[in-house]
């Protein structure tokens, strides 16, 4: 059986969400069309909307409507500890399953070489920059390097915690890395509260 064409690049457009391939993406499709044209409707609006509003805040990277999200200008912040994730979805891991109550700042990714993810695609120059040039009152005493356990992940920790240690006026920070708790190949984002708060809470000194 073929498709229209409107409902065969509906379909293809579906495929581009995670997990789902060609037969999931057609179940979708039309459900969407037989069942909720009015959801659709609704969930075509809100997609342009989200894709045309949101950016990312001038800080910490993070999706926001805003130039400063609203966790970076909140003053219930600690501004003294830095949490380093690679996603979005880590921040909300984190804030969930933690009592961390300090800073992000989202990479974005990380580092992969091969395919052309270098330290200006994370924003590094950015965040190394931030470090040397906040006045004493402002100072971060403390990042917090909460990369995924994966090969990649520990390379961009460790690419990190080289490059700070090696900045000037930056002698004063202490960097940590999260416990590993968490699964070697493991992603934040799927970890169970309990085993993230335990990695959080058993953070050390690199």
């Amino acid at each position: 059986m073929s498709f229209s064409p409107l409902i065969e690049a509906l379909i293809e457009a579906l495929r581009c969400l995670p997990g789902v391939g060609r037969k999931s993406a057609q179940r979708m499709a039309l459900q969407l069309l037989e069942r909720d044209r009015q959801g659709a409707s609704n969930l075509a609006q809100s997609l342009l909307a989200a894709v045309e509003g949101v950016g990312r805040c001038q800080r910490c990277r993070n999706h926001s409507e805003t130039d400063i999200c609203a966790t970076c200008s909140s003053p219930r912040r600690d501004g003294q500890k830095l949490c380093i994730v690679e996603t979005p979805a880590d921040v909300l891991a984190v804030d969930q399953s933690t009592d961390y109550s300090g800073l992000y700042f989202v990479l974005m990714g990380h580092l992969s070489p091969l395919d052309g993810i270098g330290p200006e695609a994370l924003g590094l120059p950015e965040l190394f920059k931030r470090l040397q040039s906040e006045t004493m009152e402002q100072r971060v005493q403390e990042v917090i390097i909460a990369t995924n356990p994966t090969v990649e992940g520990e390379a961009t920790a460790h690419f990190i915690y080289e490059h700070i240690k090696s900045l000037p006026n930056c002698e004063h920070i202490s960097v940590t890395r999260i416990a590993h708790g968490v699964p070697i190949g493991g992603e934040l984002e799927y970890v169970d509260g309990g085993t993230l708060a335990h990695a959080f809470a058993g953070r050390k000194a690199w």
